[in-house]
C-alpha cells in the first residue's frame, strides 16, 4: 500500500516547476516540524532528488547545517526514492540501516539536497546510495537499507 492523499501532500509544487512536494498534512509531526518544505523530483539520469531549505533554526554553532539536519534528510530521501523511482510503496517501511561519511559542511545559505539511485529491491527490502549535494559541493555520501513492512489487521 503506497502513501495516502489523506496524510501526505506530493501533487505539483508551482513554486518549482517540475518538482513535487514531500510533506505530511499534519506539519506537527517530524517532517513539518523540524524539516519544514520538502520537495522531490526525478533528474534525467533516473536519480531520486529530495531537497529542503535550510533555515537558521537547521545551524549549529558553526554556522553550517547541522549533523542531525543532514542525517534526516538522508533518512528521509530513502522513502522519497522508494516512492519515486522504485516500487512506489514507500509505507509502511522502516530504515534498518544508515551509512553516512560526512565530507563537507552544508551551507545554510542554499538549497541542501539527496540525490538517491535504488542499488536493489526486493519484496521486503531496498538498498539505497547517494550523497548529499549543494549545487557542485558534496556535504556527505551515504546508503542505507529500508524494510517494507506488512500492514498489521486489527483483530
Amino acid at each position: 500500500m503506497g502513501l495516502t492523499d489523506d496524510v501526505f501532500e506530493h501533487g505539483p509544487d508551482p513554486e518549482n516547476p517540475g518538482w513535487r512536494h514531500w510533506n505530511l498534512k499534519d506539519q506537527t509531526l517530524f517532517n513539518g516540524a523540524v524539516m519544514g518544505k520538502l520537495i522531490t523530483r526525478v533528474d534525467d539520469d533516473g536519480k531520486a532528488r529530495l531537497r529542503m531549505f535550510p533555515e537558521r533554526r537547521h545551524e549549529n554553532l558553526q554556522g553550517i547545517v547541522h549533523g542531525a539536519v543532514t542525517l534526516s534528510l538522508i533518512d528521509i530521501s530513502l522513502f522519497t526514492t522508494m516512492h519515486t523511482i522504485g516500487s512506489g510503496n514507500a509505507g509502511p517501511s522502516v530504515t534498518v540501516e544508515l551509512s553516512t561519511q560526512f565530507v563537507g559542511g552544508g551551507k545554510p545559505d542554499q538549497p541542501l539536497d539527496a540525490v538517491c539511485e535504488i542499488v536493489r529491491e526486493t519484496g521486503s527490502m531496498v538498498f539505497v546510495r547517494g550523497t548529499v549535494v549543494q549545487e557542485d559541493h558534496t556535504v556527505a555520501s551515504f546508503s542505507g537499507i529500508v524494510k517494507k513492512m506488512k500492514r498489521r489487521i486489527a483483530t
